[in-house]
């Protein structure tokens, strides 16, 4: 039997302007860097950072700190308009050649 691996919809796309909406970095804006869809979770650049101490291998080598962005949940940001300076949930809706494209529910901006 093969495995099914599980992935999640989610309603956020690499490059997207995404604000926080919970947690220690709650409201606070940055772009999607990487979506994990088997666990649903999301990497902003440059928040929610997280530092990681590692031991040097060799006698020569000495220990570094290393700064880097950890995993936010996607329920935990919402799509940002930098235009009107708003946070909106996403609609699916059709431009004019028929063609399916992701528009703000408030505003009704088309997102690319």
């Amino acid at each position: 039997m093969k495995k099914i691996k599980n992935k999640f919809k989610i309603h956020v796309k690499t490059g997207d302007t995404v604000q926080i909406i919970s947690g220690n970095e709650k409201g606070q804006i940055g772009t999607i860097l990487k979506v994990l869809t088997k666990t649903s979770q999301v990497i902003v650049k440059d928040l929610n950072l997280k530092v990681k101490h590692s031991k040097g291998n060799k006698e020569e080598e000495s220990g570094k700190i290393i700064n880097f962005e950890a995993p936010i949940h996607s329920s935990n940001v919402m799509i940002y308009s930098i235009k009107q300076k708003l946070r909106s949930r996403l609609n699916i809706t059709h431009d004019k050649s028929q063609k399916k494209c992701r528009s703000l529910q408030k505003t009704g901006e088309i997102i690319k």
